[in-house]
C-alpha cells in the first residue's frame, strides 16, 4: 500500500543548497520562452516550499507564476513568496496533485523540480501537458535517479525485512517508474518536441553527524516517518537500524561525508508541428 507522505518543510530545507543546484542547472538549459509582448505564464508542478519557484521570477521578472503542490505543509511555507514580484509579475500558490493535474489554461513553461518521482506513470501525462503549452512552450523537469544507490536500496531492504514488512513493506521501493534520459527523450519526442535529456551525478559533501540520514529524512524517508508517526518507539528503532546501515555505506571523511547523487533532466520545447 502506498503511503501519502506528510512533509516537513524545515527538514527539507536543511539541505537547500544541494537541493537547489540541480534546479539551477535545469533552469540554465531552458530556452527563450515564446511570450512576446506579454508576461510569460509559468506553472511549477510540485513546488514544495516555494524557494525554487521564486527563482523563476529572477529569470522571468514579469511572469505570472503559479506554484502547485498537494502538501498543505509545503504550501503554507511557500506563501511567504506569494504576491507581486519586483519585475511586475506575480507569484501564486495553490493546491494540486501532479498525479491528476490537468492544465486549465495554456502555459509558456511547465516546470517540475524533484517531484515527478512521487507520481507513478507520470510520463503518461506528458501528452496533456505538452498540449497545454503554447507553440514554442517548454516542459522542463528533473528527478532523482539514485534509487539503486545504497541510501535507497538499504531503505527498501529494511522496509521489507521481517521486523518491518507488515507495516512498511514496499515503502522503500516506490520509485521504479522513473525513466532514464533515453526513456524521457522517446516519450517526449513523439509529441513533436525538441528534447534535451541528460543526467548528472553530483558528489555532495554533507556536513555533520549522520548527514545522509538527515538528508533522506526530508525526502525518501517521509513515507516511513508518516507510517510510524503514531508509534515513536518503533520510529526510533527503525531510524537506529537505518542509521547504522548508512554509516557503513557512507563513511564520514575528514571534511564531511561524500554522498553521490544522480539526477535525470529533460527539457522539451513544443514545436509548431
Amino acid at each position: 500500500m502506498r503511503i501519502t507522505p506528510r512533509w516537513d518543510p524545515q527538514q527539507y530545507l536543511r539541505h537547500a543548497g544541494h537541493r537547489t543546484r540541480p534546479f539551477l542547472d535545469l533552469l540554465a538549459r531552458i530556452p527563450r520562452l515564446p511570450a512576446e509582448g506579454r508576461p510569460a505564464r509559468i506553472a511549477d508542478l510540485g513546488c514544495g516550499p516555494g524557494n525554487v519557484t521564486a527563482l523563476l521570477a529572477d529569470r522571468w521578472p514579469d511572469a505570472l507564476i503559479t506554484g502547485l503542490d498537494n502538501s498543505p505543509e509545503m504550501l503554507a511555507e511557500a506563501q511567504r513568496y506569494a504576491g507581486p514580484t519586483a519585475g511586475g509579475g506575480r507569484l501564486d500558490f495553490r493546491a494540486a496533485d501532479a498525479a491528476h493535474w490537468a492544465p486549465d489554461r495554456h502555459y509558456d513553461l511547465i516546470v517540475s523540480n524533484a517531484a515527478l518521482q512521487w507520481v507513478p506513470g507520470h510520463a503518461d501525462s506528458f501528452p496533456a501537458w505538452v498540449d497545454a503549452l503554447t507553440p514554442g512552450g517548454v516542459l522542463a523537469f528533473q528527478v532523482p535517479g539514485n534509487f539503486t544507490s545504497p541510501s535507497h536500496a538499504l531503505l527498501g531492504e529494511l522496509c521489507d525485512a521481517p521486523r518491518w514488512r507488515e507495516r512498511l513493506g514496499g515503502q522503500g521501493r516506490d520509485f521504479v517508474h522513473v525513466l532514464d534520459p533515453v526513456g524521457y527523450l522517446e516519450r517526449l519526442a513523439v509529441l513533436d518536441c525538441e528534447v534535451d535529456a541528460w543526467e548528472t551525478t553530483y558528489v555532495q559533501l554533507l556536513p555533520g553527524p549522520d548527514p545522509v540520514l538527515d538528508w533522506v529524512k526530508g525526502t525518501a524517508l517521509r513515507p516511513v516517518l508518516t507510517a510510524l508517526a503514531d508509534d515513536p518507539p518503533a520510529r526510533e528503532e527503525f531510524l537506529a537500524e537505518y542509521r547504522d546501515l548508512l554509516r557503513k555505506a557512507y563513511p564520514a571523511g575528514p571534511y564531511g561525508t561524500p554522498f553521490p547523487f544522480r539526477r535525470i533532466f529533460a527539457v522539451a520545447r513544443r514545436t509548431d508541428g
